[in-house]
């Protein structure tokens, strides 16, 4: 299956089959989302629990694919559990630079055994060498939600204040990681809200930018990028109906109207694979 846009294409397939296909040094930016390993039930048929060194093994390999393929200056962001992406870490500075580890507020959780009360998910943030595009992003002033005033959390000083907000820090307590239920596009499964990819995007990219996602799941990444005139690539297994129906939903003029060069980028022709997707273009 392949899923086409103004500004995108979605391959319906296993990420180690398309990486391998895309040029080294050609991609801005690369977002992912894995799944983590944990037994979670996707709904979807996927088995999201095996051999802890199968499965780590298997990540080295796509994160290696990952770093082969962005540009130098190019960024990576890397979103899991803190205690995967401690391991994660370690597999992608071997090749990038540390930048950040964005803390993104987890709510309504709970304790589990001897340990603190887990209130966050990770976002990694690597760059390929010095990052070629960092734009500053600003966020509103936190409101008190009982008198409407404002939190100075940014140190007071008001009248110095920029008028557009407060700098974006690396701890994110204005969103949550899972989309509300009314939004998702699969039944009873988490998905990610679009603001992280979003401001990953933003942070690290320009219009016209390229942005991989080798694990689409709910599509956000794509959304994100489709709205902001990046382009992009995205790869899902399983999940790629629900994406055709989200991209169709936001963006119904931009389906199958690709001004995306993506075939400068990827190696399409090995074994007939260009062939067979292209006959089933959306």
């Amino acid at each position: 299956m392949f899923l086409s846009t103004t500004h995108g294409v979605l391959f319906e397939d296993d990420c180690m089959n398309i990486l391998p296909k895309i040029s080294s040094n050609s991609i801005d930016c690369v977002f992912a989302d894995p799944p983590f390993n944990i037994g979670k039930d996707y709904k979807n048929g996927y088995n999201d629990i095996r051999e802890k060194k199968e499965y780590l093994k298997w990540c080295e390999k796509w994160i290696a694919e990952c770093s082969r393929i962005l540009k130098p200056g190019g960024s990576f962001f890397l979103y899991a559990t803190p205690e995967l992406n401690i391991v994660f870490g370690n597999f992608i500075g071997k090749r990038m630079q540390f930048r950040h580890w964005i803390a993104v507020s987890m709510k309504a959780t709970f304790k589990r055994g001897k340990r603190l009360y887990p209130a966050h998910y990770s976002l990694l943030y690597y760059t390929k060498g010095e990052p070629s595009v960092f734009n500053d992003l600003r966020t509103p002033i936190p409101l008190c939600r009982h008198c409407g005033g404002e939190i100075p959390d940014y140190g007071g000083h008001r009248d110095k204040m920029n008028p557009k907000g407060v700098n974006l820090t690396d701890v994110w307590t204005d969103t949550s990681p899972n989309r509300h239920s009314k939004f998702k596009v699969r039944d009873g499964v988490n998905e990610l809200k679009l603001i992280i990819p979003e401001r990953a995007i933003l942070m690290s990219t320009n219009p016209g930018d390229v942005v991989l996602d080798p694990f689409g799941g709910g599509g956000s990444t794509f959304q994100a990028a489709e709205k902001h005139h990046r382009n992009w690539i995205g790869v899902e297994l399983f999940d790629s109906k629900h994406i055709k129906e989200r991209m169709k939903e936001n963006f119904p003029d931009s389906i199958g109207r690709t001004k995306f060069d993506y075939k400068s980028i990827i190696n399409l022709q090995h074994e007939n694979y260009g062939d067979q997707i292209l006959r089933r273009v959306i």
